[in-house]
């Protein structure tokens, strides 16, 4: 009786390979050829670095094509799109956030180094 449910359960964690429209992937592209990481675009998209990195060699090729040709799944709506756009916004203005930490807990650390009478 074991055996038949782990049969099952090995049945039902198929995997699926997931689909993207073909403005969604031009986008993702976009977003890597206006100067940002291939890795940052992909956790914030949501989509495996190696799928992003493959989409932006196809644009470069003028191969790149969408999900399958359906109609309906080539339409992406305008707040899909708004989405991804403020998704990628985020993770820029998060990078410079933690850039500008960085910069500047190294320039406290260097006023405090050279102030007189402070022993490190």
């Amino acid at each position: 009786m074991l055996k038949m449910s782990t049969r099952t359960e090995a049945m039902s964690d198929k995997q699926v390979r997931a689909q993207y429209t073909r403005e969604f992937k031009l986008e993702a592209v976009r977003q890597v050829r206006a100067g940002q990481a291939i890795a940052g675009v992909a956790k914030v998209l949501g989509i495996p670095k190696a799928s992003l990195g493959n989409g932006v060699r196809l644009a470069a090729k003028g191969a790149l094509g969408g999900s399958g040709g359906s109609d309906k799944a080539d339409r992406v709506s305008p707040e899909q799109m708004e989405i991804a756009r403020l998704r990628a916004e985020v993770a820029r203005l998060r990078m410079e956030r933690d850039i500008a930490k960085k910069a500047a807990a190294y320039f406290a650390q260097d006023t405090l180094r050279g102030t007189p009478g402070l022993t490190q």
